[in-house]
């Protein structure tokens, strides 16, 4: 064999991918190392390691950083955000202080230095000046602190309480530039107390890697479908208040993996995996995808989509909307399982949401009075927890709806109070807009205004069934009751098996009503009631309905069962604010109920 063909014998090497962007740098290294290995070694490595998993990669995994590289004692971390990068740095160095004192003569002290700058990524490794110069300033920190540049300092100072110490220009080996290097502290009062952030003090909210899914035969062209899905999901995921999603770069490295997946969680430090497939046979596609429970060791949800290549983009959304729409109540219900037989003293404000909607809607007296409870509870344990807030409103707006508030219209008050609280705190929940405009249509009676909220929680998540519900509610007020069926059928495209259907199941016989489509009204009510059967709201639509359609046994009968959950529940007080735009509606509404024996 000659040169030329020994050489077409050698397999190319992929060019590397070389990007540029800015990024915010965080080195740490461990002060006094090599002493410490002199005197115990294997303890050292040890101490190291439960230090960079227990305290480290868990606060880096909550604050959106990713690992660049480790080596021996030092590690390299990157943050989209620099504020972000900053309370990563002061949440180890207090945790690392919780913990010190127990640790005896192996206690580790860490050095942290933080710098923005363009960075250089090739296949995930940073290069550069700015990385160079955080590798750099770390020996201006004394074991224990903080150090970042006059850049960071620029980007953070009004953002966090702080006070930095100026430590001037220290010379750095092969940085030809002067550096400004501050020492950062917390003010006074302020160290060891929680910095009011939206979620990210939310320590126990799951984890989730979404790896890249696998090309399964076909040629390395067909990649490309298995990516763009893939991108597709984390893009989603990474809107959901609910979940926090690995970023692409960090599971990039598994795109051919090899490894069990118990192994790629410990690694990436997650409790759930979304694993998928994709196979191409001419222009049919076939993509399996699965939701593993690490911890637990099983799989909690499975799917297959099959579709063509001739529709490619309309065939990936609709998968990619379909796993969005599945995964977070998979998760949801075992993270609640998982809190079911803890004592409330033992709860996080993310497990006091949980437990609190797991009763919720059972609606009985005491189940929902300790769901009540346990909000109060979440908001207390964390006044910035917008979902917190907005589960309150649905809370009291369950509370209003179903005729056992004692204060309606101080109940009201502060549904749209804790409702407007939780899009202050973080305008970019779907599900808190979503809880906003419903309470601002259906207490407040602004629907006009509502319809904006909806459209602001579908701009950010177009797969939230929640949002495309409520807003379907809110149209079935207006009269436009075509339009909220439209909508619906969104709810049950994208999660068919959701607990909250028979709630929606209720907006499908309100907009059925206010058609007109009577009979259509009591197939979607009686499904409801079926699914949920001392849910009022339901009932009470039922009897109308029944009523209105002629069937007067099945209307009385209804009737009865209202007043035995509801009392007090009078035609005249209920019509005064329930919020039917159109008079017609509401009248019909009212002699129905009357015809049905609903007192007056």
């Amino acid at each position: 064999m000659n040169l030329a063909e020994q050489a077409r014998e050698i397999p190319a090497i992929a060019p590397s991918v070389i990007t540029r962007r800015l990024a915010a740098i965080a080195f740490a290294d461990v002060a006094g190392f090599s002493r410490l290995m002199a005197l115990q070694d294997v303890e050292t490595v040890l101490a190291w390691r439960a230090l960079r998993t227990e305290i480290m990669e868990p606060h880096m995994t909550r604050h959106g950083g990713r690992v660049a590289e480790i080596a021996g004692d030092a590690m390299l971390m990157e943050f989209p955000s620099v504020v972000n990068a900053v309370r990563w740095a002061a949440d180890v160095q207090q945790a690392q202080e919780r913990t010190r004192a127990t640790d005896g003569p192996l206690a580790l002290h860490l050095r942290i230095a933080i710098n923005v700058d363009d960075v250089i990524d090739e296949d995930g490794i940073l290069q550069g000046d700015g990385v160079n110069i955080a590798s750099r300033i770390h020996q201006a920190a004394e074991p224990g602190q903080i150090v970042v540049t006059s850049a960071v300092r620029d980007y953070v100072m009004n953002r966090l309480p702080l006070t930095f110490h100026d430590l001037g220009t220290p010379p750095m080996k092969n940085i030809a530039r002067m550096v400004r290097v501050y020492k950062v502290e917390w003010t006074e009062g302020a160290r060891g107390d929680p910095i009011a952030q939206p979620y990210l003090q939310w320590a126990s909210r799951p984890t989730l890697a979404v790896l890249p899914f696998r090309t399964i035969s076909g040629t390395d062209d067909d990649s490309y479908y298995g990516e763009g899905i893939t991108d597709e999901i984390i893009t989603g995921l990474s809107r959901n208040r609910a979940l926090y999603v690995i970023a692409r770069n960090s599971t990039l490295r598994y795109r051919e993996h090899d490894k069990d997946l118990r192994q790629i969680a410990s690694e990436l430090d997650v409790r759930y995996v979304l694993d998928g497939s994709v196979q191409r046979q001419g222009t049919r596609l076939r993509i399996n995808a699965e939701l593993t429970d690490i911890v637990g060791n099983i799989s909690i949800w499975a799917q297959r989509y099959e579709g063509s290549t001739n529709d490619l983009f309309e065939f990936q959304d609709r998968i990619a909307g379909g796993i969005l729409a599945s995964i977070e109540p998979r998760v949801r219900a075992v993270e609640t399982a998982r809190v079911g037989d803890r004592p409330t003293e033992s709860l996080d404000a993310y497990h006091c949401v949980l437990r609190a909607m797991s009763l919720l809607y059972h609606f009985t007296q005491e189940s929902y009075r300790e769901a009540g409870e346990l909000l109060e509870r979440a908001i207390a344990l964390d006044p910035s927890y917008a979902q917190a807030y907005a589960h309150l409103g649905w809370w009291l707006n369950f509370r209003i709806g179903e005729g056992w508030s004692q204060d309606p219209e101080a109940d009201k008050a502060r549904a749209l109070s804790v409702s407007q609280r939780a899009i202050e705190l973080d305008r970019e929940d779907p599900f808190a807009l979503a809880v906003a405009g419903h309470l601002l249509s259906f207490l407040g009676r602004n629907p006009e205004d509502a319809l904006d909220l909806f459209n602001e929680a579908l701009a950010l998540n177009q797969n939230s069934a929640f949002a495309w519900g409520l807003s379907a509610l809110t149209l079935a007020y207006l009269g436009r009751a075509d339009e909220a069926s439209e909508r619906l059928q969104n709810v049950w495209r994208l999660n068919p098996f959701d607990p909250l259907n028979f709630y929606f199941w209720i907006v499908a016989g309100i907009a059925e009503f206010v058609a007109g489509r009577y009979n259509e009204a009591i197939v979607w009510l009686r499904k409801s009631r079926r699914a949920n059967p001392r849910f009022v709201a339901c009932l009470r639509m039922l009897a109308a309905s029944l009523a209105i359609s002629g069937d007067e046994a099945g209307a009385h009968a209804i009737a009865r069962e209202l007043l035995a959950m509801d009392p007090s529940f009078r035609v005249s007080t209920f019509v005064s604010w329930y919020p039917l735009r159109r008079p017609d509606d509401l009248s019909r509404l009212a002699k129905a109920l009357l015809a049905a024996g609903v007192p007056e």
